[in-house]
């Protein structure tokens, strides 16, 4: 296949200074705050979007090396496969939270619900649209008995 070369559009602010101890998905940094800092010559591109009350960030987890095809996930100690997870060790080490928007100033996005490290480059923005994003009837696989814990899950070194 043909490699594909992507350049970030702006750069996510977050408290999270490492990778230790970052909430492993939004649910668990509802009230964290970030700030989002999109290049100039695309602030063109931010219109209309303050009247969408959360975004979809897809972004680089530029911390991340390497990629492991089964990982042990966060929420549970048996080996998946990493597509059946949301492990930063990825083939392409892209990842992706629905946050809530606060406003948009300019180039500057303010956020809240924040789970990623500071200084992820930030590679797309999508309006969440809950009848576009959210199914009705889903499976959620291994997950379903392990989403509960969530909120109070907290990354740790395993995919340094």
């Amino acid at each position: 296949m043909q490699a594909v070369n992507y350049r970030p559009i702006g750069v996510i602010h977050s408290p999270f200074q490492d990778v230790e101890g970052i909430p492993i998905q939004p649910p668990g940094a509802s009230e964290v705050a970030g700030i989002i800092e999109i290049e100039p010559t695309l602030q063109p591109g931010l219109k209309d979007l303050s009247g969408f009350s959360h975004i979809i960030l897809i972004y680089h987890f530029h911390a991340s090396k390497g990629c492991d095809l089964e990982v042990k996930p966060f929420l549970d100690n048996s080996l998946r496969g990493v597509f059946a997870t949301r492990a930063p060790r990825r083939p392409n080490p892209i990842g992706l939270s629905v946050v809530k928007l606060l406003s948009v100033e300019g180039c500057t996005l303010r956020i809240q619900g924040i789970d990623v490290l500071d200084g992820t480059p930030l590679l797309d923005i999508k309006p969440f649209v809950p009848e576009f994003d959210a199914p009705n009837a889903v499976r959620i696989g291994w997950l379903s008995d392990r989403v509960q814990n969530v909120e109070n899950a907290r990354s740790d070194d395993r995919f340094k």
